[in-house]
Parts: structure tokens; sequence; C-alpha cells
């Protein structure tokens, strides 16, 4: 790794954000300008864009002053197998920005790469915090009024009863710190409300929870994640990913129909116009992009893995989230909250390198 001089942070209020420019579906084109976004509308914050310098560079033309490049050699592609690529390339993007978190040049890592990659990658070079069995994916989904933290998404698909129960307690800080919920509400996905519903998995869990001290409302089914009834929903990779890509699918078929409906004829057409404001207020409430990314929570460092497919607009909001689990220091308070015994016990550590690394 080839590093520039990173500077010290602007003032007291910034945070220093490492972004892997090269990682996405469309790499420093889109990566760049979303993070240069995030720049000028947060001049207190520092961005420290991770990449090659020469593509950088005549991406971002005249860059801000709060905004650095900090090189790095090598990329690893979205088709690759991560755990290979990781041991390949020492000098991959990703992992020279989770090297600057754990050097203490930068307070959060953002990037749109190869989730399985980030994952290792953040665990590998940052470490998981003390008592963290195994970290976990969160991301904040959208319903009317304030989002909720939907976890594990994508870290763990073979998760303990234990796993839930600390997913929970991780899930809740961030919702408490970041979305400024207070006292947030907790739940576990299962196929029934009633207590007792679900597998053992489930059940076992149920039992730490309402021993937790956590704000603990039981089991909503899939059907209530657009309701009201928690703030926190937790639940095994696996599922968490379906409901998630169900979600984004559902959204995209909802405004084709819009589209098709009031595109196909004069009046069609004329009833768009009536209707244009309550259109564009519903699509606000369905726009993902603003979730920006997701957190791993159960790090040492502010961790964001955002759309594989993000563009421009969404990379800015991704900076957003990793400058506010930063500064809020979510995982400072995670790490107090498991020292202080208020979390249930985790069961014996998993290996370093997370399982999806190695699919």
């Amino acid at each position: 790794m080839t590093s520039l001089a990173v500077a010290p942070e602007l003032d007291a209020a910034g945070v220093r954000i490492a972004v892997d420019a090269m990682g996405g579906d469309h790499g420093p084109t889109e990566v760049v300008p979303g993070a240069l976004d995030h720049a000028r509308a947060h001049p207190e914050d520092r961005v420290l864009l991770v990449g090659d310098e020469a593509r950088l560079r005549a991406i971002g033309g005249d860059l801000p002053a709060n905004v650095t490049i900090v090189h790095a050699s090598q990329v690893i592609e979205m088709d690759e197998h991560p755990a290979r690529a990781l041991r390949e390339k020492k000098d991959a993007s990703v992992l020279v920005a989770c090297e600057l978190v754990r050097n203490g040049d930068a307070d959060a890592v953002m990037t749109a790469g190869h989730t399985g990659a980030a994952m290792a990658a953040a665990v590998l070079r940052i470490g998981r915090l003390p008592g963290v069995d195994r970290p976990a994916l969160a991301v904040q989904m959208i319903r009317h009024g304030a989002p909720f933290v939907l976890l594990d998404i994508g870290a763990n698909p073979d998760s303990s009863a234990e796993n839930l129960a600390q997913y929970a307690r991780m899930g809740a800080i961030f919702a408490e710190r970041v979305l400024h919920i207070e006292n947030p509400r907790v739940a576990l996905l299962s196929i029934g409300e009633e207590k007792g519903k679900g597998d053992l998995r489930i059940q076992q869990a149920t039992e730490l929870l309402d021993l937790s001290g956590l704000n603990f409302v039981g089991n909503v089914e899939g059907r209530d994640l657009t309701g009201s009834q928690a703030d926190v929903v937790v639940t095994d990779a696996v599922a968490g990913n379906v409901v998630i890509k169900f979600f984004e699918g559902l959204s995209t078929f909802i405004f084709d129909l819009f589209r098709a409906e009031f595109g196909g004829s004069i009046r069609g057409r004329l009833a768009y116009l009536l209707f244009r404001p309550s259109i564009g207020r519903i699509r606000s409430v369905f726009d993902y992009e603003r979730a920006g990314g997701s957190p791993l929570l159960g790090v040492r460092g502010s961790v964001i893995i955002t759309h594989g497919s993000a563009r421009r607009r969404m990379i800015g909001f991704g900076c957003g989230v990793a400058a506010e689990t930063a500064r809020t220091g979510v995982p400072d308070l995670i790490a107090a909250a498991l020292q202080q015994g208020t979390a249930v016990a985790a069961g014996p550590a998993d290996p370093v390198v997370p399982a999806e690394a190695s699919a």
C-alpha cells in the first residue's frame, strides 16, 4: 500500500470516511461523484478516496479541501472468490480502507464492493468487538413514518438463538443512536405472532430476549413489516436477504404498473397530472436509496456496505450513514453493552473469516 498523507480531522464534529472508490458494479465513475457530494455537503467531515490515484483524479477533478486520495493498486471484482482474492490482492482498495480504520487514520469504511470480501476484510483487518460471536449486517427498511432496522441480511445464514439475541442488542443500539428511536421495540421474525410459534431456534431466542432487558415485544410476521409493531426486527441472513430483495422488487413492480397505467392513453396521462403530487409522496416512501447502506455491526469500527449496483445518489447517502455511525460511536456503545453484561452470552466463536467469504 502506498498511502498519501492523511490529514487530521477538520474539527471535533468531523469524522474521516474511507471510501472504497473502486468497488461496485459501476466503480469509481459513480462512487467518486457520490463521495464528493457528501464531502461538499459536510465540510466538517474528511473523505478518503481509496483506489487507483490516476483514475480517481481523472474522475474527481479539482477535489474539495476535505478530500484526500489514498492509493491502492488492486481491486476485488464482484465475481471473484472473496477469500482467495483477499489472500492474493494485499493492496486491494477494500483492504486498504479497512487498514486505515485499524491504524486510526479513518473512523469509518464505506464500500459498494463485493459483500463477502468486505465482511471478511472488516473482520480480518479491523477485528470483532470483544464478546461478539458473529457480526451482523443491518439495514434501514422503508415504511410509512420512521424506518425500522432489519438484521441479519447477509452475514450469517446459520445463526443460533444466541446469535439472534446478540443481533437484537446491536440492532437496538443502532436504532437508538442512528435513527434516534427512544427505547426501540425489538421483535423476532417468525411464522406467527404468538410466543412458541417458529422453530426451536426462535423459541430459544424468545427465552433469551425475555431476559435481556431490551424492549422485546415478541414475534412479528412478514405482513407486519410495513406496520409499526417493532423498530428492530431480527432474523437469520437467509430470511433477511429474501425480505429486502422482495421489498425492492415489489417497489419496482408497483411503479412499473403506475407507468403502464398512466402512460397507456391520453386519459391516463391526464390522470397522472392530477395524481402526480400523491405519486411523488408514495415514491418517496419506497425510496430505498435513502437508506444508504448496511452497517456491519459487531466489528471494532464503522463499516457500511451498500448495494453493488449503487449509483451516485445512494453512494452519497451511504457516506452519510457511515459518518453518522462513526459520529455517534455505535461500535463503542455495542462494546460497552457487552462488557457490562447486558447482552446475552454468545456461543463459541466462529472462524475469523465469515462463511460467506469462502462460499
